[in-house]
């Protein structure tokens, strides 16, 4: 592309492209990437200003290696030397099943309790979660319960876009009021109490309607599925560790599932490998994508225990019935070989401490803005929670302003750096939050005190 193009790029994208959640050819400004090295992007603006920025989001949550990462990318090098794709029907191939030995290894366990055995590689987080609910079904119907045919599953979850997917999101803040009548009609308890302001007393009062909530409904439910720890995408709420112990058993004591979906939230996010690691819970079934090739391809993944999975296959259909395109593609699963390597060699943990703690330190002054209703932290997770809905357009600009790329919704401003962000980087990210809250929402008032890790949402 000669130079005298590039300004109309946007433009051409405006005319043919479809970007997520925005109408087609949106007003909203759009930046160009330019360039991408480590945790900085090059953008170019619709005015044709440059602007290098370090990515506070990692790219929806997942190049937690940083951008050129020369690990990677020498495994997805020597993959194209030998094929980029095959079909996996009725054919196998080494990354795959390096893969699936790798995520064996690396999940969840408990003494006494059957681990994650088998692994269905899917193409994206919401088709590993069809694929999960899908399991749940044949499994309860293969065990004599075909009419366990609903889901648990907690209010201010996220889940994805699919449908089945949709339909085990929040019913109200999700997307159910736009598909009337197609989406499956699920029970839902409330979300768990925030992290920072619990008690037993709050817990053990949500454990208690959770209980009554399972036990009515029992007869035909065929699993519970939530995100441990951390809800993202549904308003960032972090919940106690010991809620996971009361959704296991609450499952065991009704027959059901239990389903984890750890897609935003492994491989590290939160302080351990996955969240479920926290409580020391281990799923019937969970879920993982987003960093699991360090945002260089496409791919997901859906464990689940060696009982399911023969249960399932000596049932009348005799399989799971799913299989993607680009189910186990090589060159994705290549990649994330090398990014769980890098997992492997544990330094992600003193990463994501180092960068929780700066969180925390950079993003307190944001506590003394009048817009501000909340902050807080969860591993490498930083939130500023508004009183109020973000201007999504004018946040974004002006983070942009401050060397900064963010990505709001609702009322909130977070970050998601990848691991290899120096201290200075989380600096410019925390300081380049508080300067766009404050240019877009508000004043300082008055001093508060810091809210502690994992505050409510």
């Amino acid at each position: 592309m000669t130079g005298q193009d590039r300004p109309g790029l946007i433009g051409r994208d405006r005319a043919r492209l479809w970007h997520p959640y925005a109408p087609a050819s949106p007003d909203l400004p759009l930046w160009e990437v330019e360039a991408a090295d480590g945790v900085r992007l090059r953008l170019r603006g619709e005015d044709g200003i440059r602007h290098e920025v370090v990515d506070a989001m990692s790219s929806w949550w997942s190049v937690i290696h940083g951008y050129r990462n020369p690990v990677l990318d020498a495994a997805a090098r020597r993959q194209l030397e030998s094929f980029s794709h095959v079909m996996f029907g009725g054919l196998t191939h080494a990354p795959a099943v390096e893969l699936a030995e790798r995520l064996v290894d690396m999940a969840p366990s408990a003494p006494g309790r059957p681990g994650l055995e088998r692994v269905f590689l899917a193409d994206s987080g919401s088709v590993a979660v069809e694929v999960a609910l899908k399991l749940a079904l044949q499994f309860q119907s293969t065990s004599g319960h075909p009419l366990r045919q609903r889901f648990l599953s907690i209010r201010g979850g996220y889940h994805g876009d699919t449908f089945a997917a949709m339909g085990v999101c929040d019913p109200v803040d999700g997307m159910h009021s736009a598909f009337p009548g197609l989406l499956a009609g699920n029970v839902f308890a409330p979300r768990p109490p925030a992290a920072a302001s619990a008690t037993p007393e709050t817990v053990g009062a949500w454990a208690s309607v959770l209980a009554d909530i399972a036990a009515a409904h029992s007869g035909e439910l065929a699993a519970i599925i939530v995100e441990p720890l951390l809800q993202g995408a549904g308003g960032m709420h972090a919940y106690p560790p010991e809620c996971l112990n009361v959704l296991r058993n609450v499952a065991d004591r009704h027959g059901l599932l239990l389903i984890f979906d750890e897609i935003a939230t492994g491989f590290g996010r939160t302080g351990e490998l996955f969240a479920a690691d926290h409580a020391g819970v281990v799923p019937d079934i969970m879920c993982v994508g987003k960093a699991l090739t360090g945002g260089y391809l496409t791919l997901a993944a859906m464990l689940c225990t060696g009982e399911i999975a023969s249960t399932v296959s000596r049932g009348q259909a005799g399989a799971l019935l799913h299989g993607p395109t680009f189910m186990g593609n090589p060159l994705a699963c290549a990649v994330a070989n090398a990014s769980l390597g890098i997992i492997g060699d544990g330094g992600w943990r003193a990463d994501v401490a180092r960068i929780g703690a700066g969180l925390e330190t950079g993003l307190a002054p944001a506590l003394a803005l009048e817009a501000v209703r909340d902050v807080r932290t969860i591993g490498a997770v930083g939130v500023i929670e508004l009183h109020n809905a973000v201007d999504v357009t004018a946040v974004t600009a002006a983070a942009i302003r401050q060397g900064v790329w963010v990505r709001p919704f609702r009322n909130l401003v977070y970050t998601m750096p990848p691991y290899i962000s120096t201290a200075a980087d989380i600096e410019q990210i925390t300081a380049g939050m508080t300067a766009a809250v404050a240019e877009v929402h508000g004043r300082v008032v008055h001093e508060r005190v810091p809210a502690r890790a994992g505050g409510a949402a």
